[in-house]
């Protein structure tokens, strides 16, 4: 599964600071982990179980950001099927 604009939109915006957050997108159930500025970096894609677990895709951000705080690389990479 690629990751496309209207998710990328999704994942653009801010959450609560280092925690779980569970969401829905479409016909998939989304678990993203934040960082403490409270943006994605660990995705999971796909269908939850009774209890909350996903099985689906993950992915892991690579946000990389300069001297300023600015973000120079904003990348998504798959890393397998859960």
């Amino acid at each position: 599964m690629k990751i496309g604009g209207q998710l990328l939109k999704k994942l653009a915006k801010k959450y609560e600071p280092s925690s779980m957050v569970h969401t829905h997108f479409r016909d998939y159930d989304l678990a993203m982990k934040t960082d403490e500025e409270g943006n994605p970096v660990l995705l999971f894609i796909g269908t939850a179980n009774e209890e909350g677990i996903i099985k689906g895709d993950r992915y892991a951000r690579r946000l990389l950001k300069d001297a300023e705080g600015k973000v120079v690389k904003d990348h998504w990479d798959y890393k397998g099927k859960i």
